[in-house]
């Protein structure tokens, strides 16, 4: 009986160890391909590229990667040791995020919004250069709704659709921030949103065609 007894015990015991064991990859590496006429810099994880449309900086310190420049400064690589498979998702997303960089020096960004109403027409004023954009008449209301660019983010009507603003910046969060904004300065209170639809939507967003 206490051979039955330990034997089972022990056979349980090692199906729980096997359960706990995780496989950690011993190293991943991932790499991005740096487009021509820009210019990276990367130290101590601190990445800077600059291109014709300005330079734009981030920092990758709180990541436990190493990144660096290969193949002469034509190639970014990003490395990590002992990781989980969830944790190894951080390569890609750190190659994604100086991919955005490399697009917003070399295209810009850029998010259209449309003033969508069913009967009092929003009326969009932007003034200060386009950094600050006002917005009159939503839903009737007498208040002005004064909305902020965020740092290096600019807003124009559209030249070719009739109620459609044009927000344009070279860092993808900010500017998909400001088109927030944007957004959230007309939300409908206290009524049914599926009755009541207006407001200032995203209808498209994506790197600006030259």
């Amino acid at each position: 009986w206490l051979k039955v007894y330990f034997g089972s015990k022990a056979s349980r015991s090692s199906s729980a160890l096997d359960k706990s064991v995780t496989m950690r990859t011993l190293c991943q590496e991932e790499s991005i391909n740096v487009p021509k006429g820009i210019k990276i810099t990367i130290k101590s994880k601190n990445v800077e590229v600059t291109g014709k449309h300005g330079s734009l900086k981030r920092n990758f310190k709180h990541l436990p990667i190493e990144l660096w420049l290969a193949n002469g400064g034509k190639e970014v690589r990003a490395r990590m040791y002992f990781a989980k498979s969830k944790q190894l998702s951080m390569l890609r997303s750190v190659c994604s995020h100086i991919s955005n960089l490399f697009d917003g020096v070399e295209k810009k960004f850029e998010y259209k919004m449309r003033l969508v109403y069913a009967h009092f027409p929003i009326n969009a004023n932007i003034i200060n250069g386009g950094k600050t954009l006002e917005l009159r008449n939503f839903l009737g209301e007498k208040i002005v709704r004064t909305v902020h660019m965020l740092p290096g983010v600019l807003v124009e009507k559209s030249a070719s659709t009739k109620d459609e603003l044009v927000i344009t910046g070279t860092d993808i969060e900010l500017t998909g921030r400001s088109a927030a904004l944007v957004h959230q300065s007309c939300l409908v209170k206290d009524k049914d949103i599926r009755k009541f639809l207006d407001g200032v939507y995203v209808s498209s967003h994506g790197t600006k065609e030259e």
